[in-house]
């Protein structure tokens, strides 16, 4: 749903409860400005997160963002509908940054649960890119059966390639992400498999590490 989404203490509560081993902290972050950035959701669409199912949310002091599903889940096997293997969202985001500066998403941050009979496999994707700009950056991760357990995802961009927004200009920026499960040599008939972006003690963030740099400044006429 649309909607402009401001810091507040339910985000600071929101960003405690998430493990600090499951938050990169890449060294060549900048100083992050002391202002307040804005994100408004735009759009949020995909068979991964219905109307109503994932929400945005900004840390106080600007360095991060969080992405929260709830029905965000890819299966096969008994139960499954034949499209239920494959699970997609779609965010798109306008991201309003105090001004003289810009940003770049440095790392991100994915976790969850996932149950994958012996043969099975899944696999989590993601995209980023900036609106206009043909500049993506693609990540893929992949789990074998058997398995049983949370499992975890980091999408690290090196400092030299980061994508950084342009100066003065507002890009909404997008990210396309997919869950996927293979039934492979495991009999779908006698089991189920499934990779989800949750968890079983409730709903996961999914965090993006904001790396930050002062635009150059414009000179008078």
């Amino acid at each position: 749903m649309p909607g402009a989404l401001v810091i507040g203490s339910a985000v600071v509560a929101l960003l405690t409860t998430t493990p600090s081993s499951h938050i990169a902290t890449p060294p060549y972050f900048l100083d992050a400005p002391t202002d307040r950035m804005v994100i408004e959701v735009v759009t949020v669409n995909g068979s991964g997160c219905p109307a109503g199912t994932a929400a945005v949310a900004v840390s106080e002091d600007n360095t991060a963002f969080t992405v929260t599903y709830s029905e965000y889940l890819a299966q096969v096997g008994i139960g499954a509908g034949p499209t239920d293997f494959r699970k997609n969202c779609q965010l798109n985001l306008a991201i309003r940054v105090p001004q003289g500066f810009t940003y770049a998403v440095a790392s991100v941050d994915y976790r969850g649960y996932a149950y994958l009979a012996e043969g099975a496999s899944a696999t989590q994707r993601a995209q980023y890119y900036f609106q206009g700009s043909p500049e993506t950056d693609q990540f893929t991760h992949t789990f074998a059966g058997a398995y049983d357990d949370n499992w975890a995802a980091n999408d690290v961009t090196d400092i030299e390639a980061l994508v950084w927004a342009p100066c003065g200009e507002l890009r909404n920026f997008n990210v396309n992400t997919e869950l996927r499960v293979g039934a492979g040599t495991s009999n779908p008939q006698e089991t189920t498999s499934f990779i989800a972006m949750d968890s079983t003690d409730g709903d996961v963030n999914t965090t993006y590490q904001l790396a930050w740099k002062e635009c150059p400044e414009v000179p008078e006429d």
